[in-house]
């Protein structure tokens, strides 16, 4: 009989556990205008780059390509 009382106090402290925790919300998604790139002063010389390569140059100067498309679930990727 110790076992059963025991197993619904268990049941009972999870239930109420669950329902008494904090909702959490969802946070906003990240715009561009949101991100903080390192920006170059003017008159600041600076190094250009055509290609992909590792420099220790820390600064931004343009960032392209940068948009945003919704992701949809097509019928045949369904598994």
């Amino acid at each position: 009989m110790n076992i059963y009382l025991q197993i619904f106090l268990m049941i009972c402290s999870y239930i109420l556990s669950v329902s008494m925790q904090p909702k959490q919300q969802q946070p906003a998604p990240t715009a561009f205008e949101d991100i903080d790139f390192p920006q170059a002063d003017e008159g600041t010389p600076q190094c250009v780059v055509f290609g992909d390569c590792w420099i220790t140059d820390w600064t931004v100067l343009a960032v392209g390509n940068y948009h945003v498309e919704e992701i949809h679930a097509s019928e045949t990727g369904k598994k």
